[in-house]
């Protein structure tokens, strides 16, 4: 049942799985709070939405590799009913971890493990008895096995995995009414692997066989949100997507 008065949260919307999730949402007639860097382009999105779909749509443009401005963030959000937050932004680097450019490396640290961190356990201490509610955080299969080049970027996904999946545990074992799950992609041809490789110009028809869209990958996060499933990832040799429960060994729940 939809209530006009309750939002989806979606950080990173502004391009890529981001973008094309929120245009998901809206189709369904949720109302929206896009945040990202780019206030142009929130605010070009947020009037497509409104005027295509009928929806509200609220944008933030915040930087969330800096922890006063995601505290800032998500204070923003106290006069709007949230039903579901999905932290979708994120960013990779490739090449050796030695060579990685530190200033960069520390900023996908702070982006992909401290904001969703510090995002996720806001969001659990006051919704996490609120009905029909969700923390959806976007990992990788890169979350699941390490990727030459990947490394640190990998770790930093095995950490949200790895968060997300003990918070579905404990959500459950609390016997709380929020649901935690995580989505995890394989390659998606999004402006990722451009920032990764620090380049204008990639051709993923050129370096990858097999890749997925963004719009494709939006379609696979609403199935995991209308699942009972923990985790969405995609099978790295069939490339469909897989609804499955908490893949981590889970020591002393119950």
């Amino acid at each position: 049942m939809f209530f006009m008065h309750k939002f989806v949260v979606i950080t990173g919307a502004s391009s890529g799985i981001g973008r094309e999730v929120a245009i998901k949402f809206a189709k369904r007639g949720k109302n929206l709070v896009l945040a990202a860097r780019s206030k142009d382009i929130l605010e070009q999105l947020k009037d497509e939405l409104e005027e295509d779909h009928g929806v509200q749509v609220e944008t933030r443009v915040v930087d969330l590799t800096d922890m006063t401005a995601v505290k800032k963030f998500y204070e923003s959000l106290w006069d709007l009913e949230v039903e579901t937050l999905i932290n979708d932004a994120g960013f990779g680097l490739r090449g050796a971890f030695w060579e990685n450019q530190r200033s960069q490396l520390l900023a996908m640290i702070d982006l992909n493990i401290k904001a969703v961190t510090y995002l996720s356990q806001l969001f659990l201490s006051d919704h996490q008895n609120a009905p029909n509610t969700q923390l959806i955080n976007v990992s990788s299969l890169g979350g699941y096995q390490i990727v030459n080049d990947m490394v640190a970027y990998c770790a930093s996904k095995f950490y949200v995995s790895a968060l997300t999946e003990g918070l579905a545990h404990e959500l459950q074992e609390k016997g709380a009414l929020l649901k935690a799950k995580v989505l995890a992609p394989a390659v998606t041809k999004t402006n990722f692997d451009a920032v990764a490789r620090n380049t204008k110009d990639f051709d993923y028809d050129t370096t990858f066989k097999k890749y997925h869209t963004a719009e494709q990958m939006a379609d696979f996060l609403i199935q995991l949100y209308d699942s009972e499933q923990t985790v969405g990832i995609v099978n790295e040799d069939t490339m469909d997507f897989e609804l499955k429960p908490a893949q981590f060994k889970a020591v002393g729940f119950k």
